[in-house]
């Protein structure tokens, strides 16, 4: 029997129905045979080719793959994942199947899962070959995505990530150590200047673009929704997002948002995001000690409606914060003349790249809808979950009001 026999009637077996049954049989043939090993992994390089086409990038399906299920499955879709990027570098752009070639973000993703593959795996022949079938599974029912990819602007500068710069190594080194210190005051001083440095980020960024005449267009990230509170987590995601000029759009059941802006505002997103949650989960761990010192237990109602008022208060002092800073910014360009004026009015430039972001996220998700915060139910949870907001250090960027 040739090994693409036994690899087809495995996946006959075992991919096309769902059982145990079917899965150990399928399972039975691949481990009795050896010689099947090579195609079996060339067929998952296949699934995983399949992945990129219906528009998952490598942190997506590692991301859901942890999600549905076990760390052996994440470090077999790992090699995968690293050997079919391997081979399709090898044969060359004319034998690829993913257009337009990766960029620095993808290549930052590569980066990772190659450090989930360096992890051995140990698992007997039936078990590596039930493991795969799982796997495959999977793969083979992974729903399509909105491509984030997508061709580059001749005209201008491209929107796509650069290496990274020694102004955002800086931001991201400012909200290190204001996540790390217990001196609240230190915090305030380190997210007080990445704030300013994020805010002048973003506004060189869009002069630059502007005076240069760029035709390039907003781009998009998927950011991970993890539970447990997926929904205030989204909801704060959402707030950091409209701060930053950009717009998230939330997939429950996959477990992510796509984040649609301009690079500078999606890197910016990523670091206020990530830096807010490392805050609030401190908070609601000091919360929660407090409520076990009163004799009070912790519970479920505690945590999801401290983190929902924590999400809801952000959105509030984010918008509060654009609001302040898009006067301050009208006030210096009215205040500059001769010499010195600037060559493009900044406020019409904001306000062509917020149209510009509406219209990408209409264009993306023609079909969007809203959702309500359920199961906010405790007073107390919520009262310190604001005012953990409120202690909390944020960075914010130019929007325009509504």
């Amino acid at each position: 029997m040739s090994t693409t026999s036994t690899v087809d009637r495995a996946f006959e077996a075992a991919l096309y129905a769902d059982t145990d049954a079917a899965l150990d049989t399928g399972a039975s043939l691949l481990a009795a045979d050896p010689a099947a090993d090579v195609e079996l992994a060339r067929r998952g390089r296949e699934f995983v080719a399949g992945a990129w086409r219906r528009g998952w990038q490598p942190a997506d399906v590692v991301r859901f793959v942890r999600r549905e299920l076990e760390d052996e499955h994440l470090r077999l879709l790992a090699r995968l994942v690293v050997e079919e990027h391997e081979q399709e570098h090898e044969q060359g752009p004319e034998a690829g199947k993913r257009q337009p070639p990766p960029g620095p973000r993808w290549a930052a993703q590569l980066d990772e899962v190659r450090e989930l593959a360096a992890h051995p795996t140990r698992a007997d022949r039936f078990s590596h070959a039930t493991a795969a079938l799982e796997l495959y599974r999977l793969l083979l029912r992974l729903p399509t995505l909105e491509p984030l990819d997508r061709p580059q602007s001749t005209g201008g500068a491209q929107n796509s990530p650069h290496p990274e710069s020694r102004m955002l190594s800086r931001i991201r080194a400012l909200l290190a150590k204001a996540e790390a210190t217990g001196f609240p005051e230190e915090a305030e001083a380190l997210s007080a200047k990445a704030q300013e440095l994020m805010a002048r980020h973003s506004i060189d960024e869009a002069l630059i673009a502007a005076r240069a005449h760029s035709k390039n267009a907003p781009g998009a990230c998927r950011i991970g929704v993890e539970p447990p509170y997926e929904t205030a987590k989204a909801v704060l995601l959402d707030a950091v997002a409209r701060a930053n000029r950009c717009e998230a759009v939330w997939n429950e059941d996959l477990g992510f948002s796509t984040v649609v802006g301009f690079e500078a505002d999606l890197e910016a997103v990523e670091l206020l995001h990530t830096s807010l949650l490392v805050q609030a989960t401190t908070a609601l761990t000091k919360a929660e000690a407090a409520q076990r010192k009163g004799g009070r237990k912790r519970t479920k109602t505690f945590r999801q409606s401290f983190l929902a008022a924590y999400a809801h208060r952000i959105g509030d002092r984010l918008a509060a914060v654009a609001e302040a800073q898009v006067a301050e910014a009208e006030a210096e360009s009215a205040g500059t003349g001769g010499a010195g004026a600037p060559e493009q009015d900044l406020l019409p430039v904001l306000a062509a790249r917020d149209v510009a972001v509406r219209e990408q996220v209409t264009r993306m998700f023609p079909d969007t809808v809203t959702t309500r915060v359920r199961g906010v139910s405790d007073l107390a949870g919520w009262r310190q979950g604001a005012e953990a907001a409120d202690r909390a250090q944020v960075g914010a960027r130019p929007r325009l009001p509504s």
